[in-house]
């Protein structure tokens, strides 16, 4: 484990899903039940379906899932899966993965936290409720927020509390890549549901890690 990452930051942003917990069970258990209310949707729909698509904007994840609906379907469902969604987490949650208040503890001393997500209005929040984490950061944005790329939620963040040295830390390509087209570095999490080859600054198998190398 290195220490060259000490000291180089000023603020830590951390993607959501993957990175600090684990919704996907729930979520497929609310769409599943979405899917049966139309009669459209051809498959059952799994934990593992939803975490092939996760850190994907809600846009995009439907037309991943469901190619062969029209705009007018995708639409109507997108709508029905998002309600359900929101009502399921808001009963059940998410797994929060191992160490993460005590990580969050001792990196919000040393570091401004924020959080960046694909996610849609109300999902953060409902993370937040369940975690009883979010005064260990100083602000979050979310594709809900704005319907903008996550790179650019990451440079509004940057932007608006004038952060001069952040890193993102997150478990997909697509995360790294946002992070990339925003300038800022990136550290990735191999504990979460994607995989990035290249490119990174470094990489943890575990939350506690970050406590180690930042």
């Amino acid at each position: 484990m290195t220490n060259s990452l000490i000291n180089k930051f000023d603020s830590i942003i951390f993607d959501l899903d993957g990175t600090l917990w684990d919704s996907t069970g729930n979520v497929a258990i609310a769409w599943q039940a979405a899917k049966e209310e139309v009669q459209y949707i051809r498959q059952d729909i799994t934990a593992e379906d939803v975490k092939g698509i996760t850190g994907l904007t809600y846009t995009i994840i439907f037309e991943r899932l469901f190619p062969y609906l029209n705009d007018s379907q995708r639409a109507e469902f997108k709508a029905l899966a998002s309600k359900k969604e929101l009502a399921t987490l808001e009963e059940l949650g998410g797994d929060l993965f191992p160490g993460i208040e005590e990580t969050l503890q001792y990196l919000s001393n040393k570091y401004k936290l924020f959080l960046v997500s694909n996610c849609q209005n109300g999902y953060a929040e409902t993370f937040f409720k369940h975690s009883k984490l979010q005064h260990y950061f100083l602000g979050y944005q979310c594709y809900g927020t704005k319907g903008q790329p996550k790179y650019l939620n990451i440079i509004d963040v940057v932007n608006d509390f004038n952060l001069t040295a952040p890193v993102y830390i997150g478990d997909t390509q697509a995360d790294y890549e946002a992070a990339t087209k925003a300038g800022v570095p990136f550290i990735y999490a191999a504990y979460g549901f994607g995989k990035v080859a290249e490119g990174h600054i470094a990489t943890v198998n575990s939350l506690a890690e970050l406590q180690q190398i930042l």
